[in-house]
C-alpha cells in the first residue's frame, strides 16, 4: 500500500454562485495540487462537503477527477455512513475503475459501541472490493475507534489497510503505530499533528492544507518519513501560523476562504456550512501575502 503513503488531498468540491459543482474550479486545484507534489488525492470527504452531494453529483465529481487527473496520481473516494446494509449495498454495486481505495468514517451519530464499530467494518471488508481505510473522527462521529479494534480490525481483515487518525490522542495513535501489524499504515487527519505523528513512527497525512500549500507540506511529510525531524520542524513552523485561522471557523470553510484568496475557487460552501468570518479571512489573507 505504499500508493497511500505521504501525503494525500482532502479535496474540496468547488461551488459556483448558484451552488452547482465549479468543476473549472476543481479542474485548476487537482492539477495545483498534483504539480505541488502531492502523492495522492482523496475525494468525497468530509472536507468535500460529500453530505450535501446528491448520488449523481458523486458520480460525476468521481467521473471528473479520474478524467483529469489521467492516472498521475492514486485516488482514494470516501465512503462512509452510519447505515451499515446500505454502505454494504453500495460498496458491491458502485464501479470503482480507476479508485485504488476506500476512505470509510466510523459511523456517526448512531454513537456504537466497539463492538458495533467492529461488525460495521467487518461487514464493509467482506463487500468491499478495494482496500479500506479507517477514519476515527471522534468531534464529528460521537465516538472514538479505539486503539483495540483499530488493531484488531487490522489483523483480522487484510483488506483493512489503514487508518486516518484525527482523535487528536496521542497516546491513542502511539498504541496503534506499536501494536499494527508490518503493513497497516497510520495516517494523520490532523495537519497540525502530522510533524509528530510522523516522528512517532506514522505513515503519512490525509491533508486540508495541503491542497492550498501542496509543495512545503509535501516536502514537510516526505522529509519527515526520511528521518530528518529537524527540517520536518522547520516546515512545520512555517505553516504553523496558519493552523488556526484555517479551522477556526470550521472545515472546510477556513481552507475554501485560503483557495478563494489564492485565485483557485470560489469562497462558497452549501448550507448548513457558511463562510468564515470577515475577521478569519483577513487572518489567512495576511499570512499568504506574507
Amino acid at each position: 500500500m505504499n500508493k497511500i503513503k505521504g501525503t494525500g488531498i482532502a479535496l474540496v468540491t468547488p461551488f459556483n454562485e448558484d451552488f452547482s459543482i465549479d468543476f473549472t474550479s476543481l479542474e485548476k486545484l487537482i492539477n495545483y495540487t498534483i504539480i505541488g507534489g502531492v502523492d495522492f488525492l482523496v475525494m468525497l470527504g468530509t472536507t468535500g462537503e460529500s453530505a450535501t452531494l446528491t448520488k449523481q453529483e458523486k458520480k460525476e465529481v468521481v467521473a471528473f477527477c479520474k478524467k483529469i487527473n489521467a492516472g498521475r496520481l492514486p485516488i482514494v473516494q470516501g465512503v462512509g455512513g452510519n447505515n451499515t446494509f446500505a454502505l454494504v449495498k453500495e460498496l458491491k454495486n458502485t464501479n470503482f475503475d480507476g479508485i485504488d481505495a476506500i476512505l470509510s468514517v466510523s459511523p456517526y451519530y448512531n454513537k456504537p459501541t466497539q463492538e458495533g464499530i467492529y461488525l460495521h467494518y467487518k461487514m464493509l471488508s467482506d463487500a468491499s472490493p478495494l482496500p479500506i481505510i479507517l477514519y476515527n473522527v471522534p468531534g464529528r462521529t460521537a465516538s472514538n475507534i479505539s486503539a483495540e479494534t483499530t488493531l484488531r480490525l487490522a489483523n483480522d481483515f487484510e483488506n483493512i489497510v489503514a487508518i486516518k487518525e484525527a482523535s487528536e490522542n496521542l497516546e491513542q495513535i502511539e498504541n496503534i503505530i506499536k501494536g499494527r501489524p508490518k503493513d497497516f499504515l497510520v495516517l494523520s487527519g490532523d495537519d497540525g499533528l502530522t510533524s509528530k505523528m510522523i516522528g512517532m513512527g506514522g505513515d503519512g497525512v490525509i491533508s486540508v492544507i495541503g491542497q492550498s500549500h501542496p509543495q512545503i507540506f509535501s516536502d514537510m511529510v516526505r522529509t519527515g518519513l526520511k528521518g530528518d525531524i529537524e527540517k520536518v520542524n522547520q516546515l512545520h513552523e512555517k505553516l504553523s501560523p496558519i493552523y488556526e485561522p484555517l479551522y477556526k471557523d470550521g472545515n472546510p470553510a477556513g481552507i475554501k476562504a485560503t483557495l478563494n484568496i489564492m485565485g483557485i475557487c470560489k469562497n462558497i460552501l452549501r448550507p448548513p456550512l457558511v463562510g468564515v468570518t470577515d475577521e478569519t479571512y483577513n487572518n489567512l489573507k495576511r499570512f499568504i501575502n506574507h
